[in-house]
């Protein structure tokens, strides 16, 4: 019985690309946005008064990071460079277990704008207390706070749906390139299975337990799984092997 989850496995993605193409392309795409916010980072700790505003300008004094925070930013940017790395990293060598670490900020990241979803639904009027936060000099303020609340609400829900499923399509791209990865490292090894009953005289009375697998093969039932050693490995052993000796005439 196939699994209800293989339906969705493809090696597609994107209409036309392979899922291991996709997924280099998504890391590098990732490790631009985490380069570009990383140099941001670090001009702003370089040159903290670019970023500090004034009161004229935001109604209160007010400070865009500190150097804490900063800090913590620039070691998460970091971070992220060194896992869309592995990532892409692992796709181009086709190294299943260096995309996982990648695969599992997909799924935090998902879940936390679900949880925005979530929040967004159950408490509707946070989104008008947050609008009401922002500074006088905000684009469209005043003209997002004459939209309906309702529609609001229900504008919020539709962009972050959209994004969500965007989200997921990357995941499960991200996922069948590691499945893909996986089952091109497995079937390295192949498995013939033969019976045991070579010479069609066995008697159904006769014990199976009298046959023991040699080396090399695996019991399946009254079958048996003999596991073939790869092709370069069997070419090689198999052209190291001495030739036979010259025929001699009589």
């Amino acid at each position: 019985m196939v699994a209800p989850w293989t339906r969705f496995y493809s090696n597609s993605c994107c209409l036309c690309c392979h899922v291991r193409t996709g997924t280099i392309l998504l890391g590098i795409w990732y490790l631009i946005i985490n380069a570009v916010v990383l140099l941001i980072l670090l001009s702003a700790l370089a040159d903290p008064d670019q970023y500090h505003f004034s009161s004229s300008e935001l109604g209160g004094d007010f400070e865009f990071m500190d150097d804490a925070n900063m800090c913590i930013a620039i070691a998460i940017s970091l971070l992220m460079i060194l896992i869309c790395a592995m990532a892409t990293y692992g796709a181009y060598k086709q190294h299943a277990a260096w995309i996982i670490p990648f695969f599992c900020y997909q799924i935090f990241d998902f879940a936390l704008n679900t949880l925005v979803a979530v929040t967004v639904l159950v408490y509707p009027n946070s989104i008008q207390e947050y609008i009401r936060q922002l500074p006088p000099n905000f684009p469209h303020k005043d003209d997002i706070m004459s939209v309906n609340p309702t529609c609001l609400v229900l504008i919020i829900l539709l962009f972050i749906s959209i994004i969500l499923t965007f989200k997921g399509y990357l995941i499960s791209c991200v996922w069948n390139c590691y499945r893909y990865i996986n089952g091109r490292n497995s079937s390295d090894v192949l498995v013939y299975v033969t019976s045991n009953d070579t010479t069609g005289t066995s008697q159904p009375d006769e014990p199976s337990s009298d046959k023991q697998p040699g080396a090399g093969q695996a019991e399946i039932g009254e079958d048996v799984a003999v596991l073939l050693p790869p092709y370069d490995d069997a070419t090689v052993n198999g052209a190291a092997k001495e030739p036979p000796p010259p025929y001699v005439s009589a």
